[in-house]
């Protein structure tokens, strides 16, 4: 067994296979792996159709790219490395963060989706790691108000409703390349978390 009760962000990344569940749902925080429970079916439509708008926006206006499951290096000294569901970076070699398991770029906007007790209850800290750490725009995805949370540092929380619109916006500015952050993206909410029609259990007919 693997001494796991401090660990640098790479030791942690060399470490995470000897884990439980193949480390799959672990995260490091301040220097302790701390396991997150799986994701229920909701938590992966919502990441499966915001990767897709996502994919069908940026087919179009090539902007950035993001990842998914990406550890993010938030904190040193003690190291905290997060995991959001995805993460979406501007700047730099296209596709650059896209073979890593860990990295230290900073992404210009995190998406979060709320879908277990750990995460809901590890929220503020999250928040708090990111915007400290100098991401721009952090969307939140709530599974239980249907809503998504806008948060950006120094501005009130934005929530878009099941009927409302998710979008990006032309303000949104990414400091290392003054690039407007999704300036044309939007999604309806409800879309978000509607399941795919191939995910419907088929009904049964009788004979």
């Amino acid at each position: 067994m693997i001494d796991v009760a401090r660990l640098s962000a790479e030791s942690f990344d060399d470490a995470r296979y000897d884990l439980p569940e193949g480390g799959h749902w672990v995260e490091l925080v301040r220097g302790r792996v701390e396991p997150l429970s799986p994701p229920e079916e909701e938590h992966r439509v919502a990441v499966l159709n915001l990767s897709k708008a996502l994919a069908g926006y940026l087919n179009e206006h090539r902007e950035g790219y993001p990842c998914f499951e990406l550890g993010l290096i938030v904190s040193r000294n003690p190291d905290t490395v997060r995991v959001p569901a995805i993460s979406y970076f501007l700047g730099g070699e296209f596709f650059a963060e896209t073979d890593k398991s860990i990295t230290d770029t900073r992404p210009a906007l995190v998406v979060e989706v709320i879908s277990s007790n750990d995460r809901r209850q590890s929220l503020n800290d999250r928040v708090f790691e990111y915007t400290n750490w100098g991401v721009e725009v952090l969307w939140v995805v709530d599974l239980i108000e249907k809503a998504v949370h806008t948060l950006r540092p120094g501005y009130a929380n934005k929530a878009a409703r099941e009927h409302q619109t998710l979008s990006g916006s032309l303000s949104w500015r990414h400091k290392a390349t003054a690039q407007p952050i999704l300036p044309d993206f939007h999604i309806a909410v409800a879309d978000i978390f509607a399941p795919p029609e191939y995910w419907k259990p088929a009904s049964s007919s009788l004979a």
